[in-house]
């Protein structure tokens, strides 16, 4: 054990400084996590895709939008596979938030067969989040 004096050194240098290799980050599979999507790629993301697609409109300076950020990469990763997640920025993708009649941020819709099915707005619970995804899978 090092004691009070000692400056601990990182992994990475412990481990060259132990002749080991150094140890890789475990790479984030494709799947998971939530996708950003914009006005000209939104089509293809979401109206065409496979399986539900939850659609976070957000807005950076939105506080009840960062708020609600972990719970929706908390959604991306347990639904992986079964749901995309994505986010769309409606300060820099007016043209979709504007025909999905945006009022309040966040809103997060479901898309199933390329049909917005059902939506929440605002900061809500994970549980309420995962209730309305259950409905679409």
């Amino acid at each position: 054990m090092a004691n009070s004096n000692e400056v601990r050194r990182s992994i990475p240098e412990d481990c060259q400084a132990a002749g080991q290799e150094i140890p890789k980050r475990p790479a984030r599979a494709s799947n998971f996590g939530s996708v950003p999507v914009t006005d000209s790629t939104f089509e293809k993301d979401v109206l065409e895709s496979d399986i539900p697609v939850l659609v976070d409109f957000w807005a950076p300076w939105a506080g009840p939008c960062r708020m609600i950020a972990p719970v929706v990469e908390e959604i991306a990763d347990q639904y992986a596979g079964l749901v995309k997640v994505v986010k769309l920025n409606t300060d820099e993708n007016p043209n979709m938030a504007g025909q999905y009649g945006i009022r309040s941020i966040p809103t997060l819709m479901v898309f199933k067969d390329g049909q917005r099915v059902d939506s929440v707005v605002g900061a809500v619970p994970k549980s309420t989040l995962a209730k309305t995804l259950e409905k679409y899978l």
